[in-house]
């Protein structure tokens, strides 16, 4: 089992993360996540504890890798001032079989978009506004 976490400000190629087929995996997923312009949004800004964020990416990757037999289970998420249609983060999922790497993506992509220690501001022609965690997002964390 591979573990992979970077938190970055700079631009990344989400299809990178995806590994050369070596045999053993006969399934990989990925999903990347982008900045959406809603509501005239310029600018969101995304900050993080540094070490602490980090630290808790791997752990969540770890059990989703335990959880669903995934092979390799990598989350590169970025920080800093980002603008619409740039890519925040993506994650990566290999396994054995394509259930595995669907189920492992889905958990890793449920607990970030409520559990993940990264704060986010949004920028527009209303102003400034933190986002809170959905309750769908919420709610799709509790079927884990």
């Amino acid at each position: 089992m591979a573990i992979e976490v970077r938190v970055q400000r700079e631009p990344f190629d989400p299809a990178a993360l995806l590994p050369a087929g070596d045999g053993a995996a006969g399934a990989a997923v990925l999903f990347a996540g982008q900045v959406r312009a809603d509501d005239g949004l310029s600018e969101m800004e995304i900050e993080h504890w540094p070490g602490v964020t980090e630290e808790r990416l791997r752990l969540f990757a770890a059990e989703a890798a335990e959880r669903f037999g995934l092979l390799r289970a990598c989350i590169v998420h970025r920080h800093g001032p980002l603008r619409p249609g740039e890519t925040i983060m993506a994650v990566a999922c290999t396994a054995p079989h394509r259930r595995a790497a669907f189920d492992g993506a889905a958990f890793l992509m449920d607990w970030l978009k409520s559990r993940a220690p990264f704060w986010k501001k949004e920028r527009g022609p209303w102003g400034e506004r933190w986002v809170e965690a959905a309750p769908e997002d919420e709610d799709a964390l509790g079927r884990w």
